[in-house]
């Protein structure tokens, strides 16, 4: 019959919420204690606070090992804003831009008159 209990590496045996652990088998056979780490909540966007599609929800720490293609999304705006508020701001400008344009041939058209 195999011993199917873990000591929990540390100081202290309480099972809490920073140091809970998961039961492994070594490929020796031998069942060790590895430590479970927290998830996080994740980026989120700039503007609207939802979470960012694409990116890890790692710990800020975490980030530094990751290759920049897991940090962050190939777009504008990519690690700090989602894509509806990005084409929202696009759309924005545009239209801004638009107006201007129109507000101007106006301006020449009742010139001429």
């Amino acid at each position: 019959m195999t011993d199917n209990r873990v000591t929990r590496a540390g100081r202290h045996s309480y099972n809490t919420r920073s140091s809970r652990i998961r039961a492994i088998r070594t490929p020796g056979g031998k069942l060790v204690a590895q430590t479970i780490t927290k998830t996080t909540k994740g980026p989120k966007c700039s503007d609207c606070k939802c979470s960012l599609p694409g990116i890890k929800h790692l710990k800020k720490t975490a980030y530094t090992n990751l290759k920049k293609r897991e940090r962050t999304v190939s777009r504008a705006y990519g690690g700090s804003a989602c894509g509806g508020c990005v084409r929202q701001r696009i759309v924005r400008a545009f239209l801004l831009e638009e107006q201007k344009a129109v507000k101007k041939l106006l301006a020449e058209r009742a010139s001429k008159k």
